[in-house]
C-alpha cells in the first residue's frame, strides 16, 4: 500500500511542472480568443487584457522551470512540452493579438494593408519559432550569460508592451505601418546573431541600482514603463554589440565555442 501510495506521489511530482506549463498554454490561449472576439469591437480594455494574459504566460513559464529544478523532475517531456507552449504563447498569440489591435480596424477601408500586416505579423510567429528551434540545437554550445538572438519571450513581451501602453487600437495607416515595422524588426532581432544578456550575468551593485530604477520608473509611468524599458533593453544591447566589435571588454564579451 506505501509502495503504491509512493508510486502515485512520484508521478504526481513528475506531473507538477508539465502543469505548470498548461497554465502557460491557458493563458496564451486565452490572450488568443480575447483578442479573436475583440477584433470587430476593438475594445481597448480586452486588448490590454490579451497582452497582460501574454505577460502571466510568460510567469508560469519561468515557474515551471523553477519548479522542475527545485523538485527534480526535470525530463525530455518537459522540455518538449516547454518549446511547444513557447511556440503558441510567445510567437502566435502575440501575432495574432497584434494582427487584430493593428489591422482589424481597417479591414474595410484598407484591404491591401490588412494583408501586409497579416504577413508581417506572420514574419514575427516565423522568426519565433526559428528562434526556439536554434535554441534548442545549441543547448551547452554557447555562452550561458548570453542568448544568440532576443529572446521569444522578451519578443513577446516587447510587442505586448506596446498594447498595454497604448490600448486603443490602430486607426490609421501610419499606426498600421509601424505595428508591422514593429513586428519585422522585433522577428529580425529574434533570429539574429546579437547577444543579448541572460539571467545568468553575474550579480553586481549596479545590477541592483539598475533594478532600483526601474521600480521607480514603473511607479511614474505605469504601464508606458514596459514600452520605454524595451527601447532602452533593446539599444543598450545594440550599443553593447557594437562595443565588442570595436574591441571594448569592461563587459566581458561572450565566449566563442568551436561548433557554434
Amino acid at each position: 500500500m506505501n509502495a503504491t501510495r509512493q508510486q502515485r506521489l512520484a508521478r504526481a511530482k513528475f506531473a507538477l511542472p508539465s502543469f505548470v506549463t498548461l497554465l502557460s498554454i491557458a493563458c496564451g490561449f486565452g490572450s488568443i480568443v480575447i483578442s479573436v472576439d475583440n477584433a470587430p469591437v476593438g475594445d481597448p480594455s480586452d486588448y490590454r487584457l490579451a497582452a497582460i494574459l501574454l505577460v502571466l504566460a510568460g510567469v508560469f513559464d519561468a515557474l515551471d522551470g523553477f519548479v522542475a529544478r527545485a523538485t527534480n523532475t526535470q525530463s525530455a517531456f518537459g522540455v518538449q512540452l516547454d518549446s511547444i507552449a513557447d511556440v503558441m504563447n510567445f510567437g502566435c498569440a502575440p501575432g495574432l493579438l497584434l494582427y487584430c489591435y493593428g489591422f482589424a480596424q481597417m479591414g474595410a477601408a484598407h484591404p491591401t494593408l490588412v494583408r501586409m500586416g497579416g504577413l508581417a505579423c506572420f514574419v514575427f510567429v516565423a522568426c519565433g519559432a526559428l528562434r526556439l528551434a536554434r535554441f534548442n540545437v545549441m543547448v551547452g554550445r554557447t555562452d550561458p550569460r548570453y542568448f544568440v538572438g532576443m529572446p521569444i519571450t522578451a519578443g513577446a513581451a516587447c510587442v505586448a508592451a506596446v498594447v498595454v501602453a497604448w490600448p486603443d487600437p490602430v486607426a490609421d495607416m501610419a499606426g498600421a505601418f509601424l505595428v508591422m515595422l514593429l513586428m519585422i524588426a522585433v522577428g529580425t532581432l529574434m533570429v539574429s546573431t546579437i547577444r543579448f544578456p541572460s539571467s545568468k550575468q553575474p550579480k553586481s551593485t549596479a545590477a541592483f541600482i539598475a533594478l532600483v530604477v526601474c521600480v521607480v520608473l514603473l511607479a511614474l509611468l505605469r504601464t508606458r514603463f514596459f514600452a520605454l524599458f524595451f527601447v532602452f533593453y533593446i539599444s543598450a544591447t545594440l550599443l553593447l554589440n557594437i562595443a565588442w566589435r570595436g574591441g571594448w571588454t569592461k563587459i566581458a564579451p561572450p565566449k566563442v565555442y568551436d561548433d557554434e
